[in-house]
């Protein structure tokens, strides 16, 4: 079956979606082992870079068991490959990344191209590398993308093309990539197998295995199967010791709330998260997320690492990876709220230790502060809008001088919907959400904003700079659930003047161009 749709509703071909409520197939929780997405290995390096290559194209795997789904993957398979990236400056050991995307995806049910933008979330990218939504890369056309890994941290690479991005990320393309300085490796943190990725995605399936996106009259796209690593509710086997995690959500518009318990269906007393991570790098030191009255709040696009110690438990426990709800998010089908299980199953040694102090996080100075910016983040004449305004690529709604630190207010003023609300190019700090201070696990370096309902979040950022360079240029900011982004809540900042253009820098490429990396 393949995809047929007119912008909002994409069903598999023939399938007609009722007026009551319907499930994906139903599949026995837990059964299923976990699994870590492969790692990307370069194609070749030299003294300063290393090279990757990605081909985005269809495939046919098995998410449900004995069921095909159609995907539009990176390298064959969703999550993508993994990059792990050594990163800081080169003059301590930081390398430079080029990484090659080859779009192959073709034509969708409708005859219409499949049109791409890679977007490396997180990545103080130049303008053109940074994945500007109409800098399109069609089918049969490749390009080259320069990434300076400047800062460790978990960040992800995804779709971000113009109205598109929604169905893209949805259908497929998704993967994580890793940047490690010296600094972080040096810490005793748990390394190598124990460093583990968690990308959590909600789909939504066909009887017959395929993928349905709706995104609910252009408002939120939820599924109610949960996928870890692209496997649905999968069990992992662990060993008493400590487990480093580096959760992403990569939901299309789905928030969770995690907590882990030894019970599937509710929480258990005293179980613990270790934050100590979050979107931009590590913070300043261990935030402890305890039941039964504390959870880790995971929006759209938000990463955060933490620790489980697995050595508090004995050879035989099952401890459960919980959704406990979020407010604005819809989540009707109970199974949405347990995510994986975790099956302790032998001892071993543990030389790993969680210090007292990891990163240190130097607040921004309001005094250094040169001027105050407000967006409204809200919904009118069926659109999602930011200041009363739709995207406009020929519109710029802020234009911060390099190295200009400037207080940015993100207001939500209604209900019913949250927005996380992503800046690119910088990581920046939250001063306050209502006058209160932001979550301990939210106190580092972040470049997505969760604003709640009648919410008003005040941040703070420095602009432009880049190991003591500017980065000028045009970048986007939009919220985070992407059927809003697509719907047209996204504008542009410039910082300076003069910058690269993000669109005719460095275009995409005929593949009959490709000369090899």
């Amino acid at each position: 079956m393949g995809l047929i749709g007119g912008g909002t509703l994409l069903f598999p071909f023939g399938y007609q979606k009722p007026a009551f409520a319907q499930f994906s197939p139903q599949i026995e929780r837990f059964q299923l082992p976990f699994r870590q997405p492969p790692t990307l290995k370069p194609v070749r390096s030299d003294a300063t870079t290393d090279y990757y290559e990605i081909t985005m194209g269809k495939s046919q795997v098995e998410i449900l068991p004995g069921l095909l789904t159609e995907i539009w993957s990176y390298n064959g398979v969703t999550p993508g490959p993994t990059i792990r990236q050594r990163g800081g400056r080169r003059t301590e050991g930081g390398r430079q990344s080029v990484v090659r995307f080859i779009n192959q995806l073709g034509t969708d049910a409708l005859g219409e191209e499949i049109n791409s933008v890679i977007h490396l979330h997180g990545m103080a990218s130049l303008p053109q590398y940074d994945g500007h939504a109409e800098d399109l890369i069609p089918p049969g056309y490749f390009k080259d993308y320069i990434y300076p890994n400047d800062r460790a941290a978990t960040i992800w690479y995804h779709d971000h093309a113009i109205d598109k991005t929604a169905r893209n990320v949805y259908m497929g393309l998704a993967g994580m990539y890793i940047v490690e300085d010296q600094y972080e490796l040096d810490l005793p943190l748990p390394k190598g197998n124990y460093d583990v990725p968690l990308i959590i995605q909600d789909k939504f399936f066909a009887t017959d295995g395929s993928l349905i996106f709706d995104d609910n009259n252009q408002r939120s796209a939820y599924g109610d199967v949960i996928l870890i690593n692209g496997v649905p509710w999968p069990r992992m086997e662990v060993t008493n010791r400590k487990y480093r995690f580096r959760a992403l959500n990569a939901s299309p518009s789905r928030h969770y709330q995690l907590a882990l318990s030894q019970d599937e269906k509710r929480l258990t007393i005293g179980e613990r998260l270790i934050v100590i991570g979050s979107d931009g790098g590590l913070l300043s030191e261990p935030v402890e997320v305890k039941t039964p009255f504390q959870s880790l709040h995971v929006g759209v696009a938000e990463r955060y690492d933490f620790i489980i110690d697995f050595s508090q438990y004995p050879v035989g426990t099952q401890l459960y990876l919980r959704n406990v709800g979020f407010s604005g998010s819809v989540d009707s089908d109970s199974r949405t709220h347990t995510l994986m299980r975790f099956d302790i199953v032998g001892e071993e040694s543990d030389d790993s230790q969680i210090p007292e102090q990891l990163r240190p996080v130097k607040p921004i100075s309001p005094s250094e502060v040169v001027r105050t910016r407000t967006f409204r983040f809200e919904r009118n004449e069926g659109l999602w809008k930011i200041n009363n305004n739709i995207w406009d690529q020929k519109r710029i709604d802020a234009n911060p001088n390099p190295g200009d630190v400037e207080i940015w207010e993100f207001v939500n003023p209604g209900s019913g919907w949250v927005h996380p609300v992503h800046v690119h190019l910088i990581d920046m700090q939250i001063l306050a959400r209502n006058g209160m201070q932001p979550f301990p696990y939210e106190r580092g370096w972040k470049d997505v904003f969760h604003v709640g309902e009648f919410q008003t979040l005040r941040i703070i950022g420095k602009f432009g700079t880049r190991d003591g360079d500017y980065i000028r240029g045009k970048f986007m900011m939009h919220c985070h659930n992407l059927v809003h982004e697509d719907h047209a809540m996204m504008t542009l900042f410039e910082v300076g003047l003069g910058g690269d253009d993000p669109l005719t820098k460095a275009p995409a490429q005929p593949i009959e161009q490709m000369l090899p990396l």
